[in-house]
């Protein structure tokens, strides 16, 4: 492959050097902002050698190329365009300022919450993992202790993050807001505070103590155990009551009042007024999803799992990590996540299907790895490289995961984490295995056969 008459072609389709606004790649991808996304040539972008697909998302023009080729390819692509190299964040950055507001909120909470799901998923799998145990435990299948020094480390360990959830979300909100992200942490502490009451006690004690504000409303001494967007939220006031600070206290003192006012002044607003409101919101919100996941039949779930890839398409995804930690954090698992898992497991279906029909070689040896890494939990190259390029096929995996998602709705299907779907995330469901490999093995099912029969042919 000639890598420089790669770079060379897609700077001519893409406009020229001076349509060009930056320019990085990440592991597969090369990730371009450019200033007029309508004279982008797309369908000659992926005629060219070493393209496994393109497509426009999140503000970005991202070129698939692959490990190894795209690091090469991008070298080639600054030399020749004459511009800097720059990292992923900053691509990202100038993508999001020609963003929409919402786009920019999505993003906002992808900042938020890509980083701490990491911590999620290793204590979501030791959950698994313990629960398991147990189910085999208590069945006879094996003999452990389970009050013995190892389950109780590992018993300990697989809730830590959920307990502390909050602290992870402010430290990683207020980092996201441009604020102090130990003060986040500070503000998070105080919210699920020792001596405040557990939250979790609230339904079966009631509220142990109360303040009444201006006669008008009373405040609850509860702490915010289980709750993500009052968190988020709280984070937002603190890190712009922070930076506003900055700019008017005096440098000498500013080390001692800004961290002071701020927290201060935060706890405040968000225990008196802001957080009851959207602990309201966010209640509402979570309990509505509930209601739609759980509709007679599995139909809420059918509709939510058909239009999932679409979200996908659409670069609104991240969103949904809020609806995961909501329900982990109030049931204990995620309905939505075997919803998503059904549905990245139907597109990878589908494209395994356009892999296996093709005749082409090019078509094929795209299909193949992008339809493994679509079941790996990473459906980019099979959705945007591949389904979309022959509609009908991501239509068909669209119906696939529709069908996956009803079923794991009616076997209530929970996972105990979030961050992992496909084949892995089965170790998300070691409580439900069996219901799991029957979700996921229909919503193959039928995106393979629908789009092997009716969603792929050869073009001449």
């Amino acid at each position: 492959m000639d890598y420089r008459k790669s770079a060379e072609q897609v700077i001519e389709k893409i406009g020229g050097k001076e349509n060009i606004v930056s320019a990085a790649h990440c592991a597969t991808r090369l990730r371009l902002v450019v200033a007029d996304n309508d004279i982008i040539k797309k369908e000659d972008i992926e005629e060219i050698d070493g393209v496994k697909g393109c497509f426009i998302a999140s503000g970005q023009l991202q070129i698939i190329f692959g490990t190894g080729t795209v690091n090469k390819v991008y070298d080639e692509f600054i030399q020749i365009a004459g511009i800097s190299a720059a990292s992923t964040s900053e691509v990202k950055q100038q993508a999001a300022a020609k963003s929409n507001i919402f786009k920019r909120l999505i993003k906002t909470l992808g900042d938020v919450f890509v980083p701490i799901i990491p911590a999620i998923v290793a204590c979501g799998l030791i959950m698994g993992l313990t629960e398991a145990l147990n189910f085999m435990n208590t069945n006879g299948y094996i003999a452990i202790n389970t009050n013995g020094y190892v389950f109780q480390i590992i018993s300990l360990l697989s809730s830590a993050a959920f307990t502390f959830l909050p602290i992870l979300i402010g430290f990683s909100a207020t980092k996201t807001f441009g604020g102090n992200p130990y003060l986040g942490a500070v503000l998070a502490m105080f919210l699920i505070h020792t001596n405040l009451q557990n939250a979790y006690t609230v339904a079966t004690e009631g509220y142990a103590q109360s303040f009444s504000i201006f006669g008008l409303y009373d405040v609850h001494m509860v702490g915010y155990q289980g709750h993500v967007i009052p968190i988020v939220i709280a984070s937002l006031i603190l890190a712009n009551i922070e930076k506003r600070l900055h700019k008017v206290v005096p440098e000498i003192i500013d080390l001692f009042v800004t961290p002071l006012v701020s927290l201060l002044a935060t706890a405040f607003l968000v225990f008196t007024f802001i957080g009851p409101i959207f602990i309201y919101i966010e209640n509402a919100i979570i309990s509505g999803i509930l209601v739609l996941l759980t509709l007679p039949f599995g139909i809420g779930s059918f509709i939510m799992g058909g239009l999932y890839s679409s979200t996908v398409v659409a670069g609104i995804h991240h969103m949904y990590t809020v609806i995961d930690l909501g329900q982990i954090s109030q049931y204990g698992y995620t309905y939505w996540l075997p919803l998503a898992s059904a549905a990245n497991m139907a597109q990878g279906a589908a494209c395994l299907a356009v892999a296996v029909k093709t005749k082409k070689a090019k078509t094929k040896s795209l299909a193949l790895p992008a339809a493994l890494s679509a079941m790996l939990g990473i459906t980019e190259p099979a959705i945007f490289g591949v389904n979309l390029r022959y509609t009908k096929v991501f239509v068909c995996g669209a119906i696939g995961g529709a069908c996956g998602a009803m079923v794991a709705s009616l076997f209530h299907l929970g996972a105990t984490a979030t961050g992992v779907t496909g084949i892995f995330a089965i170790l998300l469901h070691l409580h439900a295995p069996l219901q799991y490999v029957i979700s996921m093995a229909v919503a193959v099912a039928v995106a393979f056969v629908l789009s092997y029969l009716f969603g792929y042919k050869d073009e001449a």
